[in-house]
């Protein structure tokens, strides 16, 4: 772990050497320093510029290698260099922007997208076995601390684009499964009126995502702020070409934050990056919020059936997304 050592100094002096030796200590326990991150071909460098162009806002125009060099402070002379490699490796992919018909817009490829969750899937174990070393509460210590860190940072940044979202996203540890259940069950009674019959399902539906996971095709995000737990949502296999997004919920006090949203567009992403080619759900018509989200992502909905369940009478509706367009 740092020294203590650099404590002992006083004013800005002692604050510079505490934050060179935690910044020391910290990128040598996570393995950034080396030549290829992440058991990678490229350094850390290169993988961020992918995780970049895999995670570029939904809705926004693909960036141009000048827009890519700027979001990560880059010369544009060396990500130049770091794309040529990609192309030639086909992880990426040029066409003509849609802004500016002179240059080229990137994006990854569908090679690209499936090394990138290789990629995903390496950081997540690495991660996952480092934590793996502490107790859980250590381990909601450690956020905690990590998104502080981050928010005193961005405070004072004045290129950010906009503040932090306040809030992260997990995945799923001990006893978060029991808390999805229990909101759903309190939640949906207290806002829609929903009996014990909805709780019951949700139980049933979480307890086969917990039996039947497949970490390759399958996630459960957990969104936390400030240490509390606000909002999920699950991705589950129905078949080879399909996969159900399933139990998105979001509290009332984290609401307006963007979570739902978020929610739904991660389920997209690595819907996409796995290769499924549909992506379906199964809601309720006065279930009026969820269903804007599920518009706003491109869902279209495809069948609708009157039914009695849960203590009322509802028109259930299927709603899906062509993953492929």
């Amino acid at each position: 772990m740092p020294s203590r050592s650099t404590k002992s100094g006083t004013g800005l002096e002692g604050r510079i050497a505490a934050v060179r030796a935690f910044n020391r200590f910290y990128t040598q326990r996570i393995g950034v320093l080396g030549e290829h991150h992440l058991e990678s071909p490229f350094p850390l460098t290169g993988v961020r510029a992918l995780y970049e162009l895999a995670h570029w806002p939904e809705g926004d125009d693909a960036p141009t290698a000048s827009v890519l060099a700027a979001r990560l402070a880059l010369d544009e002379g060396y990500l130049s260099r770091i794309l040529r490699d990609f192309e030639q490796r086909g992880l990426v992919r040029k066409r003509r922007s849609a802004v500016d018909a002179r240059r080229k817009a990137l994006a990854l490829s569908g090679s690209g997208r499936r090394f990138f969750s290789g990629l995903e899937a390496r950081s997540r174990t690495a991660i996952g076995a480092m934590l793996g070393r502490i107790s859980v509460p250590a381990q909601t210590r450690l956020v905690e601390h990590m998104h502080g860190i981050g928010e005193l940072l961005a405070r004072d940044d004045a290129d950010r684009r906009a503040p932090g979202p306040g809030y992260i996203l997990r995945p799923p540890g001990p006893g978060d499964i029991g808390w999805v259940i229990h909101r759903h069950g309190a939640l949906y009674a207290q806002e829609y009126g929903y009996d014990e019959g909805f709780e019951a399902l949700v139980a049933q539906i979480a307890a086969q995502f917990v039996q039947g996971f497949d970490p390759r095709r399958e996630r459960c995000w957990i969104a936390e702020r400030d240490g509390a737990i606000v909002g999920s949502v699950f991705l589950v296999s129905r078949s080879k070409t399909t996969a159900k997004l399933r139990l998105l919920l979001v509290e009332p006090q984290a609401r307006g934050l963007g979570i739902g949203r978020r929610l739904v567009d991660e389920c997209v992403r690595f819907a996409c990056s796995v290769g499924y080619r549909k992506l379906v759900l199964w809601t309720q018509s006065d279930l009026y919020a969820a269903r804007h989200l599920y518009t706003q992502a491109g869902f279209r909905r495809v069948s609708q059936e009157p039914h009695v369940s849960f203590g009322k009478k509802l028109v259930a509706e299927t709603w899906a997304l062509d993953l492929r367009s």
